[in-house]
């Protein structure tokens, strides 16, 4: 069964589903919660359940054009009825150009007008003109107008991440779906273009997202969903760009295999990769998305849908989950990854301010036998002050303290540009990865004069080396963090984490002064709960410098 035919058979399902319910009701005691309480998961559940809702009614009318349109029709007009098509953490999108909420263009009401605009473009007399209408009519009036009738820069046009692929994107898409050639669309596509090449500028020539695969395969997606409605139009290949080929080959790159990727910054370990866009690499560029799975339920995003129909028709088989083994280099991001056949590192430098930055400089991660032991927590729970830069640090995950990086004096790494790890050495071998990082600038400590850290790490049998080289003017206390979802033990010296599948064991050094395990309960990304355990050994450092090193060997169970 390909990718297409298995998205045709959900599609039949969440539709049976949706006429069988109730479309949810926007209400202001859920949408007041942000701004009241901080929490943004409960009116955005509601929010994206209408979009689901309307999604599996549209994509309906498109694999069955004899379905009855009048739940659709009612579930158009009930969205065209929105307070806003944002989020209500996005309203200063709006509030700061002096618009209201009804011209708030932030992510998702770009993803809205994209598929209001193709499903009536797509549906064309099955739909009652007044529907047609209405929608038409608010589309242009709260997303398409503001690019092509008003000149004053929008403030993601600027920003090189996600944003500007899936705004300008859509925007771009629910333009084309709607609009004849003429003056307002080139002046909309010429917006939409200037945003491609701003989310391109924000990746360097080795391709790599500082952002994680999630965030990788949500805007790619978009700009190569745009691109290709703008070639269909006019001829245009905007993935005619050796940077785009790189770009397409991030993930494949930094695959630890076994579907499992670096979750550095607001990532995931598992990330949800869109069979359409994975399809598309295949055949288009020749580039294969590793841990692509078989789509088990519709995606939240019309065009992951749609365009799935369109090139799904490679066979829907579990993707490759192992990785060639071997070292992967990221220069301009300063990733390295190794992968062995059941066993892989991967460590990171970069600066403090990067897109969704967490203060992670050092960072690192081991995983074996399909799980991660040393981990990355990734994305936290995004409520009020997640984004903003006076208290993003505040939150477990963002911080360097839900990061195995050392805390120095108490103190761990500050955020900023400036704060960036100074690349020593990357030397791949035949059999693992020597990397090593000045990590001095990360750190406000009275009497630190230099931080080095060194992986020497070896696939078989699976060993990381991990030397902390310390000069410090007069004595501190450092401590030595590692985190993990897994509670550790202790046997003798050693702290051991015993996954599922495989354990790690680490070697501690006799001349720690202390050491103890902190269980510390947060939420996921999801809002659920979330325990994280952080073994802490703190060291006693004379003036002078001091070497404290680890040992940290894998075995499968």
């Amino acid at each position: 069964m390909s990718h297409a035919d298995r998205m045709a058979s959900l599609i039949r399902t969440a539709a049976r589903e949706a006429r069988a319910s109730a479309m949810p009701t926007p209400v202001f005691s859920q949408y007041r919660r942000y701004a009241d309480e901080g929490d943004r998961l409960g009116y955005e559940e509601l929010y994206f359940r209408r979009r689901r809702h309307v999604t599996a009614l549209a994509a309906e009318a498109l694999i069955d054009p004899g379905a009855d349109p009048a739940a659709l029709q009612d579930a158009l007009w009930s969205v065209c009825d929105e307070y806003s098509w944002a989020l209500p953490a996005h309203e200063k999108q709006a509030v700061d150009m002096g618009r209201g909420m009804d011209q708030c263009l932030d992510l998702f009401a770009a993803l809205t007008a994209c598929l209001l605009a193709e499903t009536v473009q797509q549906c064309g007399e099955r739909l009652d003109p007044r529907v047609t209408a209405r929608v038409r009519a608010e589309v242009e009036h709260r997303v398409l107008t503001l690019l092509a009738d008003d000149e004053r820069p929008l403030p993601w046009e600027s920003w090189p991440d996600n944003w500007a692929a899936v705004c300008g994107g859509s925007a771009g898409m629910a333009g084309i779906a709607l609009w004849e050639s003429g003056p307002r669309l080139e002046r909309l596509l010429d917006r939409c273009r200037r945003a491609m090449r701003t989310y391109l500028s924000g990746f360097g020539d080795d391709g790599g997202c500082a952002e994680g695969v999630g965030y990788w395969a949500f805007g790619f997606a978009h700009f190569v969903y745009f691109a290709e409605e703008l070639r269909r139009l006019t001829g245009e290949d905007l993935l005619d760009d050796p940077k785009v080929r790189a770009i397409a080959s991030f993930p494949a790159v930094v695959h630890l295999g076994e579907g499992l990727f670096p979750a550095f910054s607001d990532g995931q370990e598992r990330p949800d990769l869109p069979a359409a866009l994975g399809c598309f690499l295949t055949t288009r560029l020749g580039v294969e998305l590793p841990g692509l799975a078989p789509v088990t339920e519709m995606p939240g995003d019309w065009p992951d849908v749609t365009r799935t129909l369109r090139w799904g028709t490679l066979p829907a088989v579990r993707g490759a989950n192992r990785s060639r083994t071997g070292t992967s280099w990221l220069p301009d991001l300063a990733w390295v990854v190794d992968r062995g056949e059941s066993s892989a590192f991967a460590a990171k430098g970069g600066h403090n301010d990067e897109p969704h930055n967490h203060n992670d400089l050092g960072h690192f991660l081991l995983a074996a036998g399909g799980e991660v032991l040393l981990t990355d927590l990734g994305a936290g729970e995004y409520r009020k002050g997640y984004f903003d830069d006076d208290t993003r640090y505040t939150f477990l995950h963002n911080s360097s303290e839900g990061h195995s990086v050392p805390v120095v004096a108490s103190r761990g790494q500050s955020a900023g540009r400036r704060r960036a790890a100074r690349v020593l050495r990357c030397e791949p071998g035949a059999d693992g990865v020597d990397y090593e990082l000045d990590l001095t600038a990360a750190y406000e400590a009275d009497g630190l004069r230099s931080l080095r850290r060194r992986f020497s790490w070896r696939r078989t049998p699976g060993e990381l080396l991990l030397t902390d080289e310390v000069r410090a003017e007069h004595e501190l206390t450092v401590d030595e963090v590692f985190v993990s979802r897994i509670e550790p033990r202790w046997e003798g010296s050693h702290a051991v984490w015993e996954g599922k599948t495989a354990r790690a064991r680490l070697a501690v050094p006799r001349q720690c002064v202390a050491r103890d395990v902190e269980t510390l309960h947060t939420t996921d990304h999801d809002g659920a709960p979330d325990t994280v355990h952080r073994l802490r050994v703190r060291f006693t450092v004379p003036a002078g410098t001091t070497s404290l090193r680890f040992t940290c060997t894998l075995q499968g169970r």
